[in-house]
Parts: structure tokens; C-alpha cells; sequence
């Protein structure tokens, strides 16, 4: 249930759709099965497991955008490619020139797509209206501006910006780790890269080490900024912030006990998980976004 990376956009307006109405709206563009000529097909999922395409809890909102891939390995192509090459060639006397191996490739795969098989992947959101906040499920920003792409056809507009900071987010990391704290309920953890801004790109990586000040001092002086940093929040939540401000490798610190103490039914469970996350990573980006000046 858990958010594992977090990819924030803020609303510039306020969100007033209400679940039911959202789910109307989504279920005009259901993930259908991917037709067999084409490689892939994106459409709206359910997020849980009772079929319903909004999760709702409090004014929180849960939502899900579905992928079916065909699963066409180049290998299998080029294999295939190479036997109608090899074929040409005893029957034509030459070997066939760079376009048309890049034709009977094409050819190839069209060829072979219908008898792929499918794979299907799913993306969730969620949405926070009080805090005017879409939060996406995922490491990569441009995979995260198609589920938005995709929830703005499916309402006509969505007037919404990534989530922007006012100072630079390796600046402000690398004041954290030559001051050797972080602010707040903040706490520096055993991880971080720093990267040079030259010609050379250097990079340097901490992994499960303690970060001193006096040992990163020397890197610093040479340039080198902070563009990752593992933190935790409040003994509660561990991350690692990154520059483009995207959050990774998100761990509920406290899993293992709520493991121990969770109840038979799945729906309770989501709710109570779903309850749970939002709690407390909207406390976190609320924190995040007071420390880090956003705009």
C-alpha cells in the first residue's frame, strides 16, 4: 500500500471534483486489453482490490493508471530479422542494405506483435485537495507527467505544476551536511552523492556510512554539491531526497510492527494503511516544504 518514491505536482487551483464523480469520469477510459497490433494500451485501473477506480478516505484520493505491454524481446526480432535477411540473400545474390534491414525488421515485428505476450503494470496517485497536492507513485518524472497527462483528458483541465522550491535543493542538502544536521524533525542518515557541476561530473557515493562533516568538508571544497540524501523523519520514515526533488526509496520505519497487528480484512487493512500513509507522508512534504522554502 505503501508509497515507495514520491513525484509531487501541486495544484494551482482548488480541488472540488468528488470521488463519485471522478469515478464517472475515469471509467469513460478504462485499461482495455491491448489490441494486437499495437505494442501498448494505457487506461484507468482500480487502485485496490474491490474494483473501484477512486479510492476514497477522509477528502484523500486514491487512483491508478494501468499499462498492457505486448512483450516483443529485440532478440526474438532480430533472430527472426536475420533468418528473412539470410533468406534475401540466397535468393537475391546480396546481402540487404541498412533500410531494408531496418524494413524487415519493421516487418518482423508486426508480424510477430499479435502472438506477444501481455504484461500489465499500474501507476497510482494520490490526490490531496486540502493540501492541494497530486502525489505519483514512482522514481521517474516522466513517467509520472503521462499518469498526469492522462488524469487532465480525462477532466478536461488540470492546471497543475511540479513541485518547485525557491533556493537550489542541492545548496540547501549540502548546508545540511557541512552543518552536520538537518532542520526540524529531520535527521541526516548513512547515505548521500555528491556531484560536481564541471566538465568531469564527478560523482561521489556514501552508502551505510556515517556522515561526517570533516570527512565530506574536502569534497565540498572542491565543488562537489549534494544532489541525494538519506533521511529520516521523526524515528518514523526513512527517504532519500534527491535534487529534482523527487522522493526515493520511501520505508516506513514502523512496518514491521503494524505487520504484527494487522486485522483479516482486506478492506479494513487498505483503509487503515491507506489512513495511515497519507498521515504521515503529508506531514512529511508539509515539513519538506517549509525547510526547503517551496514556493
Amino acid at each position: 500500500m505503501w508509497f515507495k518514491q514520491l513525484c509531487v505536482f501541486q495544484l494551482d487551483a482548488d480541488w472540488t471534483l468528488p470521488p463519485a464523480a471522478l469515478e464517472t469520469l475515469l471509467a469513460q477510459r478504462p485499461l482495455v486489453p491491448c489490441p494486437a497490433s499495437a505494442p501498448e494500451i494505457t487506461g484507468w485501473v482500480p487502485p485496490a482490490d474491490d474494483g473501484v477506480l477512486v479510492q476514497s478516505l477522509g477528502k484523500h484520493l486514491l487512483i491508478a493508471l494501468g499499462w498492457e505491454t505486448r512483450l516483443l524481446p529485440s532478440g526474438v526480432v532480430n533472430d527472426a530479422a536475420a533468418d528473412k535477411a539470410a533468406a534475401f540473400e540466397q535468393q537475391r545474390g546480396f546481402k540487404p542494405g541498412r533500410k531494408l534491414m531496418k524494413e524487415i525488421k519493421e516487418q518482423v515485428a508486426a508480424e510477430l506483435l499479435p502472438r506477444a505476450f501481455t504484461r500489465r503494470t499500474a501507476l497510482r496517485a494520490w490526490i490531496d485537495p486540502e493540501a492541494k497536492r497530486i502525489v505519483v507513485d514512482t522514481g521517474t518524472a516522466s513517467k509520472a507527467e503521462v499518469l498526469i497527462e492522462h488524469l487532465r483528458d480525462a477532466l478536461g483541465t488540470l492546471p497543475v505544476v511540479p513541485w518547485s522550491v525557491d533556493n537550489s535543493p542541492a545548496v540547501t542538502m549540502t548546508g545540511w551536511l557541512t552543518a552536520g544536521q538537518a532542520p526540524g524533525s529531520f535527521f541526516i542518515d548513512d547515505a548521500c552523492e555528491l556531484s560536481g557541476s564541471d566538465d568531469t561530473r564527478s560523482v561521489v557515493r556514501y552508502v551505510r556510512h556515517e556522515l561526517l562533516p570533516a570527512q565530506l568538508k574536502r569534497h565540498i571544497d572542491e565543488g562537489l554539491r549534494a544532489t541525494q540524501l538519506a533521511l529520516t523523519w521523526d524515528g518514523q520514515l526513512a527517504f532519500t531526497l534527491t535534487e529534482p526533488l523527487i522522493i526515493k526509496k520511501v520505508k516506513f520505519l514502523e512496518a514491521d510492527n503494524e505487520d504484527a497487528d494487522r486485522v483479516d480484512n482486506a478492506q479494513v487493512a487498505f483503509e487503515a494503511d491507506f489512513a495511515l500513509m497519507t498521515g504521515t507522508l503529508g506531514k512529511v512534504l508539509d515539513q519538506l516544504h517549509e525547510v526547503l522554502g517551496s514556493q
